[in-house]
């Protein structure tokens, strides 16, 4: 029966595509459902692309970092949640800061720190073996709530093809494996 409503949620997403607001109206439907994995991207950093050179993991004075308007950002994908009641089973990170501090200010925690969804930005060697570790992260089938994975749009372009914006979420299925559908995307609010 939950892969039957998880088909029904895609369907009425590719249905409700052409009704402005539906499609949003529908993903955040499916979610509350449970059982998905919510790809988001880190919310607005400092400008830029990429790290400064010589930039450290373990020191996000060296890195970009969010601004205030990225904070309140990260803060109102929270708020969006908890208004509608979406279950959050777990919250994986990125190691950057950035995506930490986007996942503690969204949901309450800075999450656990996964490696495969490290940025992928000038790091083109990395590209095939973390898209392989990450597939699995994303295809297994989820028994309540949903996972909420921070990373990067290099990262989540990798594996979806999309590149989303800021704080946007890419929402996936689990079906098993290291194979997933894209339910479709969500914007900030």
């Amino acid at each position: 029966m939950p892969h039957v409503l998880s088909l029904l949620a895609v369907v009425a997403v590719i249905v409700g595509a052409s009704v402005p607001g539906a499609a949003d109206d529908t993903l955040w439907a499916a979610i509350k459902a449970g059982g998905h994995v919510i790809l988001m991207r880190h919310a607005v950093t400092t400008p830029g692309v990429g790290d400064p050179p010589g930039f450290k993991l373990d020191d996000c004075a060296t890195q970009r970092n969010l601004t205030d308007e990225g904070r309140a950002h990260a803060r109102r994908v929270g708020e969006a949640f908890r208004a509608r009641g979406i279950a959050v089973a777990q919250v994986l990170s990125s190691p950057w800061c950035r995506c930490v501090e986007t996942a503690r200010l969204a949901f309450g925690t800075p999450g656990q720190i996964s490696k495969p969804l490290s940025n992928l930005f000038g790091r083109p060697e990395m590209h095939e073996p973390q898209v392989r570790e990450l597939r699995p992260l994303l295809g297994a089938r989820l028994a309540g709530g949903n996972v909420v994975m921070v990373t990067h749009g290099s990262t989540i372009q990798a594996v979806t093809g999309i590149n989303p914006a800021p704080a946007e979420m890419v929402i996936v299925t689990p079906q098993g494996g290291d194979s997933f559908a894209v339910a479709g995307r969500l914007s900030a609010p």
